[in-house]
């Protein structure tokens, strides 16, 4: 039978309803808990649980559980029901989890062997069994727990919650894990983990290591180092350089090129002649990542980076579903930038990630998010980005050509968006596709000693 879209209403244990309308076999079980994550933050759900026609409760922890629920819920209706709509809400109840204990579960840990290291970072990645485990009396230090901060600016909507801990010396996060790494300082948080600048002292290279906390199995972690192996294939000017990446404890490091200018989401607003230019270098790298058959995911101000000297990259893809979905499950999450078809768990591609591009543009080139949203009900922003009308750039303040780039990126069909050779030849794209690097470095140090002075 071809079930309809009906609604899912998420149940908190404080009885707050969330509904969220689904069309039952296009969302996956992974889906369903990025839903959960806005509705419950600073909680780890991995699975939810339903109600049987007996009233007895029944855990979700896969797609087939998941089809099993569906197919559970119809079979309580009459096709009359069906055909005329009355579709009662599916409740559901997330099963909040306990906080993952700071333990080395698998015996993990960095290959610190002489032999293994080369003159320069290597760029592998690796998964080492441990050759002896630790006396028992050696004990880990604890982490001090996390505390929530605001979002980096507070009058941007969906802007992701991150998580910091207390203290921020380097000693709270086990710099001895690698020798050749030494941890200088933290640079900021997303995607459920901290990332910090470190120094390789081999050869004095400065790197990004990005530090995520999970709690999956050996298999796992094997088939997200597996999946990270592509980014030693990916060769390109306006691609974030990767280093290496290994577990050690219950947390993958993941070292990544250096950008002494951080994320974009800390420059907002941007001047259109400086920012186009950045758009160049951010549909280069979107191209030169479709081409290898990889889309993002994750498009949003704070996974572009710029340097003092012009550059503009992209990090963080959504190069590992192991990794993505491990997130997911233990973090909060952030759809603020998703399409409305992946909001509504539909089947996506490069179109999404146009939408994606387009409110990022929005934001970067305003200073606002393209959407009111109420922190506490952040189901509202989803129904915001599906229901309502799309927000648009005022031709007050910007060019006619960027306006009509970014209205053209945020259709609410994924066929009315611009495609690839759309953006290519778009006006603004070429008026701005001059190579002048130098245009977006003196921005940037400008921006920098601003910084700095205050």
């Amino acid at each position: 039978m071809n079930q309809p879209p009906f609604t899912i209403r998420i149940r908190t244990e404080q009885e707050q309803d969330m509904d969220w309308m689904v069309q039952p076999n296009a969302i996956s079980f992974h889906q369903a808990l990025e839903v959960i994550a806005q509705v419950l933050p600073q909680t780890s759900v991995t699975a939810f649980e339903y109600e049987d026609e007996d009233d007895e409760r029944i855990t979700v922890r896969s797609d087939e559980e998941m089809a099993a629920m569906f197919q559970a819920y119809f079979e309580t209706l009459s096709e009359d029901d069906i055909q005329c709509g009355l579709l009662p809400p599916l409740i559901i109840y997330p099963r909040v989890g306990k906080t993952p204990q700071n333990r080395n579960k698998f015996g993990l840990k960095i290959d610190t062997h002489p032999s293994a290291r080369s003159s320069k970072p290597v760029q592998t990645v690796r998964h080492i069994p441990r050759q002896s485990q630790r006396p028992k009396t050696d004990t880990t230090r604890e982490n001090p727990a996390p505390s929530q901060l605001p979002p980096n600016d507070p009058n941007i909507a969906g802007a992701p919650t991150i998580l910091v801990p207390q203290s921020q010396t380097p000693a709270d996060f086990h710099p001895q894990i690698e020798p050749d790494l030494k941890i200088l300082q933290m640079l900021g948080g997303g995607s459920g983990g901290q990332v910090y600048k470190a120094l390789h002292q081999p050869n004095g290279t400065i790197m990004a290591v990005k530090i995520v906390k999970l709690e999956v199995d050996q298999k796992t972690q094997e088939q997200i180092l597996s999946e990270l192996d592509i980014l030693n294939k990916c060769q390109s000017p306006v691609i974030i350089g990767f280093y290496k990446a290994f577990f050690n404890e219950n947390r993958i490091y993941i070292c990544t090129e250096f950008m002494d200018g951080g994320a974009l989401d800390k420059y907002a607003p941007i001047p259109e002649p400086v920012l186009g230019r950045m758009a160049v270098n951010i549909i280069q790298g979107l191209c030169y990542m479709w081409s290898l058959k990889i889309l993002h995911r994750d498009i949003k101000p704070s996974n572009i980076l710029v340097n003092t000297q012009g550059q503009v990259k992209l990090c963080d893809f959504g190069v590992s579903t192991q990794l993505e979905r491990s997130i997911a499950k233990t973090y909060i999450g952030s759809n603020a930038y998703m399409a409305p078809e992946r909001i509504k768990g539909e089947d996506y591609g490069t179109p999404a990630e146009i939408w994606s591009l387009g409110i990022t543009l929005f934001e970067l080139a305003s200073g606002k998010f393209p959407y009111q949203h109420n922190p506490e009900k952040p189901m509202g922003l989803l129904s915001s980005i599906i229901n309502d009308e799309t927000p648009q750039l005022s031709d007050d303040h910007f060019s006619p050509d960027f306006v009509n780039l970014v209205a053209h990126c945020m259709q609410q069909k994924p066929e009315d968006r611009l495609t690839l050779e759309d953006l290519l030849i778009h006006p603004f794209i070429q008026r701005h596709n001059d190579g002048n690097i130098a245009v977006i470095a003196a921005w940037v140090h400008s921006q920098l000693e601003k910084i700095s002075n205050n």
